[in-house]
């Protein structure tokens, strides 16, 4: 072979690999009288792998991967023929673009032109081997890392997003001990089951989009208000083939048009009127790339949160504001919440919730000691102190009386709220300890549950039903003898108690705009309260 033609071909596996002696392992491949090992080898520079691990690219996890294997082949066996497993993997690659991910980073043509070549010729050539072999290894551990990670670096997207994505990376690892079959790439998808509903919703709704059918009728609809005996059929066919699940009954309440048009509202995330407002015929007239991009980007939130939530959890979807306890896959309970408002956002987060304190106290955190209570004593001074029930505390926990307060000394003291009725955490508080002191807790501005668009607070979590979750929580998961009798009890003593869970119970608070519903079967979309969809669906190709 000339000379030139390894420069070329290194050159070659530089610009892919830029696109973003070991002993051998049991079960490697041997091919008699070609110098792979060897040839590769001189092509890859090896990476030290000793000392403190630093967050590798994928290029170095492709060197690490051929480092471990000796520098054998990882899906070509004897002569340089293909594996079954290449052919298995292209078709998962393929599969990628039901993930929301961009199928052209895993170079599906080029890779096939080199497959069908080598299937079909009788002496494969040892640079056509190296670079089949290599291109499917960079792809596979591209995959696996989209899937499992992300595409993208969270903080890039949301500057609130504080989940820690805590799954093993160890994708080179099964690629080294495989044999003739290889690790699925499946192995990498999230397992949480919003995941696989908002995957096949995005399948769904480019399918419709592929429609010319649907496409046609969505692109004739006319969004007058009053619209006329044909059109109106159009919109309701629109509507039942966007939610082929919903089913329309015969009663004496509602009509079957009204129950059409009302699921269709709470499956968009529109006011549930029952009527064909402007509203719900903007949203039925949406371009279908908008909802297909707000698929993929709550598919990339799913990746950047954990992939299996276990048996026992709890998640809070904060556009849509309301909570989930889950168990054995199922609603333990399920609730509206108070999230926190445009301007004290609710950050997206995981933490174990370790207590349940019952008449708390409150101490107010520095947000809104510098926000609310600091401008609140400067207007109205120390009746705004009285107003609020809050006591001025020195760093040895004693009183302090308003007249020793000063513009220059507020921040030097710590304000607290005793328990009692009007304690702005209510008679209940779940303890999740997080370095943004965010937790979920009753309140007594009890009238906020019945809003729809509850984005209220100043960050922490309100819950509709404090109470019976705390009854669940301490008799049916801590085995005690607690009764909302004996929490009523309990709370007319006025007096804190801890109860601490020997069950510790996993929180996820994400910001999802398109979650699954009560049933666990359908997607609905949610209102972007903090306008964060825009900014992410513009990083994703």
């Amino acid at each position: 072979m000339k000379a030139g033609y390894w420069v070329c071909l290194l050159l070659a596996l530089s610009c892919i690999f830029s696109c973003n002696n070991h002993p051998r392992k049991p079960g490697s491949v041997v091919v008699a009288d070609e110098p792979f090992p060897q040839k590769l080898q001189s092509l890859l520079k090896p990476v030290d792998t000793t000392g403190i691990r630093h967050i590798r690219s994928v290029t170095d996890e492709l060197r690490i991967t051929y480092q471990e294997t000796g520098y054998q082949p990882v899906w070509l066996k004897s002569n340089f023929v293909p594996k079954k497993g290449v052919a298995r993997l292209l078709t998962e690659l393929e599969d990628l673009y039901w993930d929301g991910l961009d199928t052209a980073r895993f170079h599906l043509t080029a890779l096939s032109l080199l497959k069908e070549k080598m299937d079909t010729t009788k002496v494969n050539s040892l640079a056509d081997a190296i670079q089949l072999d290599t291109l499917l290894t960079y792809c596979y551990l591209v995959a696996a890392k989209d899937l499992l990670v992300g595409r993208l670096n969270p903080k890039k997207a949301d500057s609130l997003w504080f989940h820690v994505n805590d799954t093993t990376w160890n994708a080179p690892a099964l690629l080294v001990n495989a044999s003739e079959g290889y690790p699925s790439l499946d192995l990498f998808r999230s397992k949480v089951p919003t995941y696989q509903l908002l995957r096949d919703e995005y399948k769904r709704f480019s399918l419709l989009q592929a429609d010319t059918t649907f496409m046609q009728a969505l692109n004739n609809l006319d969004q007058s208000l009053h619209p006329d005996s044909e059109e109106l059929a159009n919109i309701k066919w629109l509507m039942k083939a966007e939610m082929p699940w919903v089913e329309t009954v015969q009663n004496d309440t509602m009509s079957q048009q009204k129950q059409l048009i009302f699921a269709y509202q709470n499956y968009k995330g529109i006011f549930p009127s029952g009527k064909l407002d402007s509203n719900t015929l903007a949203h039925l007239a949406t371009p279908i790339d908008t909802f297909i991009s707000k698929l993929r980007a709550n598919m990339e939130r799913v990746r950047w949160m954990q992939r299996e939530f276990g048996d026992l959890y709890l998640v809070v979807d904060v556009p849509l504001a309301e909570l989930f306890l889950r168990k054995g896959g199922e609603n333990a309970m399920h609730m509206r919440v108070v999230v926190g408002k445009p301007e004290r956002q609710t950050p997206s987060l995981f933490a174990t919730m370790t207590n349940i304190v019952i008449n708390p106290d409150w101490g107010v955190p520095p947000t809104i000691l510098k926000k609310d209570v600091i401008p609140g004593m400067q207007k109205s001074g120390k009746s705004y102190l009285t107003k609020k029930g809050l006591k001025v505390y020195d760093k040895e926990g004693k009183v302090i009386p308003y007249s020793s307060l000063s513009p220059r000394n507020y921040k030097n003291y710590t304000y607290k709220q005793a328990p009692g009725d009007d304690n702005s955490l209510g008679y209940v508080k779940f303890n999740l300890p997080n370095p943004w002191d965010i937790y979920l807790h009753d309140t007594p501005h009890r009238d906020d549950f019945v809003k729809r668009l509850r984005a209220l607070s100043s960050g922490c979590i309100r819950l509709h039903h404090p109470q019976e979750m705390a009854v669940y929580i301490l008799s049916e998961l801590e085995k005690k003898r607690y009764t909302l009798g004996r929490l009523d009890t309990v709370i007319s003593t006025h007096k804190t108690r801890y109860e601490y869970l020997k069950n510790k119970i996993p929180v996820h608070i994400a910001y999802l705009t398109a979650f699954e519903d009560t049933t666990g079967k359908h997607i609905r979309f949610t209102r972007d309260v903090y306008h964060r969809d825009e900014k992410l669906m513009s990083l994703l190709p």
